[in-house]
């Protein structure tokens, strides 16, 4: 239901022009400083968030804020929009939290539920922009979106109101093949995710490679120049689906860069004590952490 409020972000050319609903200062469509955008981390938590249900570890009995962690998603803000890397369960919290009034487009790393299930959440985003809202993703991922989802990508019904349905597109992405994304170049690599095929995503000399538990060599040849890089870390013990500490701080070493965040954290990991012993230019994110690319 359109309560009134009007929350579009007309574009003037190349320039997207953010309108806040609140009313408050700062949004990260556009920086202020010439030539530089800074990125959000959504989200960075594994795949129950921290804390999670019954858990009583110290990660969730932590009162350190940066402990609090959603499912992992990111804000990238492009030249002609603001684009989210997945849409996790807390999607409309964390653009919320973060004062994002629109979302231009998506990407997706894969389909796990929670990387794709806060996708309805942005139903208000098509509606302003008054066509589909462009999913980028490969046919696997966006075969999932369509049963899941499949009333967002046929025609509404007759009776239905403008706001009831979300209309989105679906668009092919092929790993090691940079393609155009509101302005922005993206470049999806190949990663594994245990057995299954997946997408990191490298803008410039940034790269975001989550829900990784293997590199292969073609990929950390694309990954060659990342000065920072935000990488899975699910916990200290070996996964077989995930990196650990221990795995993400050598891969990072081989790809070479100079700043290196975990993600992806599990309720074993509490952010204080993994900090303390980590090497100088790696640290662990956490939820709203903004990064420059």
């Amino acid at each position: 239901m359109n309560d009134g409020a009007d929350l579009t972000s007309p574009r003037h050319g190349s320039e997207v022009v953010p309108v806040d609903p609140y009313g408050r200062p700062g949004f990260p469509f556009l920086q202020r400083e010439p030539g530089r955008r800074e990125l959000i981390l959504l989200g960075t938590s594994g795949s129950v968030g921290v804390p999670s249900i019954g858990c009583d570890s110290p990660a969730c009995r932590s009162d350190d804020p940066r402990d609090a962690r959603t499912r992992c998603g990111v804000l990238v803000p492009a030249p002609q929009g603001n684009i989210v890397i997945d849409t996790p369960p807390e999607l409309r919290l964390q653009l919320v939290r973060e004062r994002v009034p629109m979302v231009h487009a998506g990407l997706f790393t894969h389909g796990h539920a929670d990387h794709v299930t806060g996708l309805d959440d942005l139903r208000i985003c098509s509606f302003r922009l008054d066509e589909p809202l462009p999913l980028h993703c490969e046919p696997s991922v966006g075969e999932q979106l369509q049963t899941m989802f499949g009333y967002a990508f046929r025609e509404p019904p007759a009776e239905a109101h403008s706001f009831a349905v979300p209309r989105f597109s679906l668009h092919e992405l092929i790993p090691g093949q940079a393609v155009d994304v509101l302005g922005l170049s993206v470049l999806p690599v190949r990663l594994n995710h245990g057995r299954l095929p997946i997408l990191g995503f490298r803008f410039g000399s940034f790269a975001y490679c989550t829900d990784v538990s293997e590199i292969p060599e073609e990929s950390f040849r694309l990954l060659r120049g990342v000065r920072t890089l935000v990488i899975d870390a699910l916990r200290d013990r070996p996964h077989s689906t995930h990196f650990s500490v221990g795995e993400a701080v050598e891969a990072a070493k081989r790809i070479g860069a100079e700043r290196t965040w975990l993600t992806h954290i599990s309720t074993e990991l509490v952010h204080a004590d993994v900090e303390a012993r980590l090497p100088p230019h790696v640290r662990p994110a956490y939820d709203g952490l903004r990064l420059p690319f």
